[in-house]
Protein backbone atom coordinates (compact mmCIF):
# COMPACT_ATOMS: atom_id res chain seq x y z
CA UNK A 1 0.00 0.00 0.00
CA UNK A 2 3.10 2.18 0.60
CA UNK A 3 4.18 2.25 -2.96
CA UNK A 4 1.09 2.67 -4.01
CA UNK A 5 0.50 5.94 -2.06
CA UNK A 6 4.01 7.11 -3.38
CA UNK A 7 3.13 6.56 -6.98
CA UNK A 8 0.53 8.55 -6.58
CA UNK A 9 2.46 10.99 -4.92
CA UNK A 10 5.08 11.16 -7.49
CA UNK A 11 2.66 11.51 -10.37
CA UNK A 12 1.33 14.40 -8.65
CA UNK A 13 4.37 16.11 -8.74
CA UNK A 14 4.89 15.29 -12.21
CA UNK A 15 1.72 16.25 -13.61
CA UNK A 16 2.37 19.80 -11.69
CA UNK A 17 5.56 20.15 -14.40
CA UNK A 18 3.45 19.18 -17.26
CA UNK A 19 3.24 22.44 -19.61
CA UNK A 20 -0.43 22.02 -21.25
CA UNK A 21 -1.26 24.09 -24.46
CA UNK A 22 -3.31 27.01 -24.23
CA UNK A 23 -6.19 27.68 -26.06
CA UNK A 24 -4.48 29.81 -29.00
CA UNK A 25 -2.28 26.63 -29.72
CA UNK A 26 -4.91 24.28 -29.65
CA UNK A 27 -6.35 26.53 -32.16
CA UNK A 28 -3.67 26.99 -34.58
CA UNK A 29 -2.41 23.12 -34.32
CA UNK A 30 -6.54 22.21 -35.08
CA UNK A 31 -6.23 24.89 -38.15
CA UNK A 32 -2.64 23.55 -39.18
CA UNK A 33 -3.85 19.70 -39.30
CA UNK A 34 -6.84 20.73 -41.01
CA UNK A 35 -5.56 22.46 -44.09
CA UNK A 36 -2.37 19.55 -43.62
CA UNK A 37 -5.26 16.72 -44.34
CA UNK A 38 -7.51 19.53 -47.18
CA UNK A 39 -4.52 19.21 -49.41
CA UNK A 40 -3.31 15.82 -49.01
CA UNK A 41 -7.18 14.77 -49.57
CA UNK A 42 -7.08 17.46 -52.94
CA UNK A 43 -3.76 16.48 -54.27
CA UNK A 44 -4.94 12.80 -53.99
CA UNK A 45 -8.47 13.75 -55.25
CA UNK A 46 -6.68 15.02 -58.59
CA UNK A 47 -4.12 12.22 -59.10
CA UNK A 48 -6.99 9.33 -58.43
CA UNK A 49 -9.18 12.07 -60.97
CA UNK A 50 -6.29 11.83 -63.66
CA UNK A 51 -5.38 7.56 -63.71
CA UNK A 52 -8.70 7.36 -64.10
CA UNK A 53 -9.46 9.37 -66.54
CA UNK A 54 -6.31 8.22 -68.38
CA UNK A 55 -7.04 4.42 -67.66
CA UNK A 56 -10.71 5.08 -69.40
CA UNK A 57 -9.57 6.96 -72.16
CA UNK A 58 -6.73 3.70 -73.23
CA UNK A 59 -9.37 0.90 -72.78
Amino acid sequence: MEKFIKYFEEAKIELQKVIFPTKDQVKNAYIAVFVVVLIVSLFLALIDLTMSFTLSHIM
